[in-house]
């Protein structure tokens, strides 16, 4: 469904992105993962459409896509800060890009969406009443009713803790299987990646380090890097965990109990 050919990506004579070629299958959803500076947002802007390639080819559905803009393509893209209308409320920033495009989603189509990603109850509110997730709900749902061709996240958990997080990666699964939607996400997080993907790219230092599924990732890693970058991140997470746990503990339990409790949780 979606190709790059030989892509090349420079910035000031430093390269960003070296001979990437990469094929991602109709309704897979792809994590990009891989550390600060590899490459990753670069990659997910020459997709979108707001960054040229030096080289190389972009295709969609065997039409080469590498000139054609942004708004052309077809391809919509929730950003890490979410980017809502902070002078509208919950409903008019969900429908906000149908004002120019009436004819995409049909307003039986708007309410499907709504009830989908639970915000019926939120619809009236401004987006500063809103909590984290819900700002997530109402960026993925005015995405949504655009209908694209695909999706890209930026970071869409990296605000989110615990349960909310949970719910959200939940959600965005479920739209990908619901719409059967090709579903692009940059995140840094390996745990995110390998729990939310279909396929994981793992870039470093501009070129393709792995590309399988969260199975062969953890099962076969291509290289050092790929082990090491797994296993590090997944460590550091563990680790700050245990911190809380510890942190806890330490503040003021007052019985066995409360270890037995906080251990549950844990768990």
């Amino acid at each position: 469904m979606l190709e790059l050919k030989q892509i090349k990506k420079s910035y000031d004579g430093v390269t960003i992105l070296n001979n990437m070629n990469l094929k991602i299958e109709e309704g897979e959803i792809v994590s990009i993962l891989g550390p600060s500076g590899c490459g990753k947002t670069t990659l997910l802007n020459l997709i979108l459409g707001i960054t040229d390639a030096d080289s190389g080819e972009i295709y969609f559905n065997g039409q080469n896509i590498t000139d054609v803009p942004m708004e052309a393509r077809g391809f919509n893209i929730v950003f890490q800060d979410y980017a809502l209308f902070p002078n509208l409320n919950v409903y008019k920033n969900i429908t906000y890009g149908l004002r120019n495009k009436p004819g995409i989603s049909t307003s039986q189509e708007v309410e499907e969406l709504i009830g989908l990603l639970g915000l019926r109850e939120h619809l009236s509110k401004r987006i500063d009443q809103l909590s984290g997730g819900q700002k997530q709900r109402v960026a993925l749902a005015r995405t949504m009713v655009m209908k694209p061709k695909i999706l890209l996240l930026d970071e869409p958990l990296s605000a989110l803790d615990g349960v909310i997080k949970e719910s959200i990666k939940e959600k965005i699964k479920e739209i990908a299987r619901e719409f059967k939607l090709t579903t692009i996400i940059v995140t840094h997080d390996p745990e995110e990646a390998l729990t939310l993907s279909d396929k994981v790219l793992i870039v470093n230092q501009g070129s393709i380090a792995q590309f399988g599924t969260p199975d062969e990732i953890i099962s076969s890693p291509a290289d050092s890097f790929v082990r090491e970058f797994i296993l590090n991140q997944l460590e550091i997470k563990r680790n700050h965990i245990f911190t809380l746990f510890r942190g806890e503990m330490e503040s003021g339990l007052s019985s066995n109990k409360d270890a037995d409790r906080i251990v549950k949780q844990a768990v």
